[in-house]
């Protein structure tokens, strides 16, 4: 595809929108696109990781945050996504009547940019869980390890545990009480590959993998009679946002036939692992869709998906589809019945009950609010692969593809003809290089995530530039690509040790091919 120019139309209505956008001047700098080759040869699809109305060729800070073509060419989603985008960055505050209000009794984040500070990529690494850093973007979970399928203390406690409440409202956790531990692991080759080169080689953690695990003291949970004993905790880092618009148009029967295909393989344990249905169908829409997005693939479409729903229950915010808290019934009944509460809000315990486990509040954010966010969270485009032609990364493609790493990491889908949320991303040709199954790697101290969706790969490359690291994998145990790689065990675990045994430049080379897409 050769290099295009912006219609004196498009630059009208660009113009048009940004009037009425007050904080959206900054946003409007024209996105670079490919330059034409040398020989005036076209690019190949492959860089356009989107598919060709999918992609920005936009390799800055700003790689993650950029509108599809069609946002810009439609004065009204332009409008919307700019809308959208505010709503996603702004903080939630609990004064009724104000901007932005609505936040808690409980929550988790006062915002979607908490946890996305580039709102398409993802926090990194922290030493301390604490939610009030804009470096951590880590989710808590409450487990039993004793279930077969990890199930939540969903008595108690929401999903993703909150540990933040709106006063007199006490957290469910005691933030203070949680101990975030990076530990050292060897396997078993003593982090070394066969020509005596030790793992990250030349990083200040040379030759050391490191994994997380989570201590929640007794004394910082509000429910006296959980047993943390009984329990585990665990973290998981919060996903991209870029690109969701493309995976939601995946048609439902490409991705079945893809489940099909790896299990006669042996290969993915499933959608949702050990609660799937025997037509790979999850049961949170039975009959309807297969789970894609989340750790876990536990949620189907984008429409009642991560975005859709995270902004509803980290902030807590009812909206006209979610009038209600998110919130368990045994801490309305816990919050109902403390003394301090009743006085402070001068509310009897049955007023107070009543309050928190209403199914009909009032809506703090409107339908058109929401809609906007939807197009912006629908909208992000996925930035074009990088240096493609260069040799060694060619070398590293071929690597890739010979060794088998597309066998979960499939890199090319079509998505569906009529997508009607947004018909651009019609029929288009996109390399997100994952299956959207579920994948058990075998880790050292997994979490809740034990099985894990396959991650998307497209973009990746570029998080040191816009986010300032390269932490990877669901807890982020992985400090650049090499090290995601030597952590695959499980079903990945032949490929690990193919991806061990390669000349040192073979491993270079395929690292570079997954910084470049």
């Amino acid at each position: 595809m050769k290099k295009r120019s912006l219609s004196v139309s498009v630059m009208a209505l660009l113009m048009a929108a940004a009037t009425a956008c007050s904080d959206g001047e900054d946003r409007l700098e024209p996105v670079p696109e490919p330059e034409e080759k040398p020989n005036g040869e076209d690019y190949s699809e492959e860089w356009f990781a989107g598919g060709v109305n999918g992609t920005v060729f936009n390799a800055t800070e700003r790689a993650y945050k950029q509108p599809v073509d069609a946002i810009n060419a439609d004065a009204n989603l332009f409008r919307q996504f700019m809308r959208g985008e505010e709503i996603a960055g702004k903080s939630f505050v609990s004064t009724p009547g104000t901007g932005y209000s609505g936040l808690g009794p409980v929550y988790i984040r006062k915002s979607c940019v908490a946890c996305h500070p580039t709102y398409g990529g993802h926090s990194k690494r922290v030493e301390t869980f604490d939610t009030s850093d804009s470096r951590n973007g880590y989710l808590l979970m409450i487990y039993d390890p004793s279930s077969p399928t990890l199930a939540l203390a969903s008595k108690y406690f929401t999903g993703m545990t909150q540990t933040r409440a709106v006063p007199p409202f006490k957290a469910p956790i005691e933030e203070s009480g949680v101990h975030l531990l990076w530990k050292e692991y060897t396997d078993e080759h003593g982090n070394t590959y066969p020509d005596g080169t030790p793992y990250s080689a030349g990083q200040a953690y040379e030759g050391t993998l490191i994994y997380p695990v989570v201590e929640v003291e007794q004394a910082a949970i509000l429910f006296r009679d959980f047993d943390m004993s009984k329990h585990a905790a665990s973290i998981e880092a919060t996903i991209g946002i870029y690109g969701t618009g493309l995976l939601d148009a995946i048609s439902d029967e490409d991705l079945r036939e893809q489940y099909r295909v790896e299990q006669e393989r042996g290969y993915a344990s499933g959608l949702i692992g050990a609660d799937i249905d025997e037509t790979g169908l999850n049961p949170y829409f039975p009959g309807k869709h297969p789970g894609r997005f989340t750790y876990l693939c536990t949620r189907a479409t984008l429409d009642n998906g991560p975005g859709a729903n995270a902004l509803w229950n980290i902030t807590n915010v009812t909206r006209p589809d979610r009038t209600y808290h998110y919130i368990t019934e045994e801490y309305a009944r816990v919050m109902s019945e403390d003394a301090e509460v009743q006085a402070s809000l001068g509310l009897t315990r049955d007023s107070l009950l009543s309050y928190l486990t209403s199914r009909s509040l009032p809506s703090e954010m409107t339908t058109e609010d929401f809609e906007a966010f939807m197009v912006w969270h629908r909208g992000l485009a996925v930035p074009a692969a990088r240096n493609l032609d260069d040799a060694e990364v060619q070398r590293g493609r071929t690597l890739f593809y010979d060794t088998g790493c597309t066998a979960c990491h499939r890199p090319q889908w079509t998505t569906r003809a009529n997508y009607t949320p947004l018909p651009a991303l019609s029929n288009q040709t996109i390399y997100p290089y994952t299956d959207l199954l579920r994948h058990d790697l075998d880790m050292k101290e997994p979490g809740r995530a034990r099985i894990c969706r396959t991650t998307p790969l497209w973009g990746r490359g570029l998080l040191p530039l816009t986010s300032g690291h390269s932490d990877m994998l669901h807890d982020l145990r992985a400090r650049n690509y090499e090290e995601a790689i030597l952590w695959h065990g499980g079903e990945a675990k032949e490929l690990k040790e193919t991806f061990r045994n390669m000349p040192k430049e073979d491993r270079s080379a395929l690292i570079r091919f997954l910084e470049s897409i």
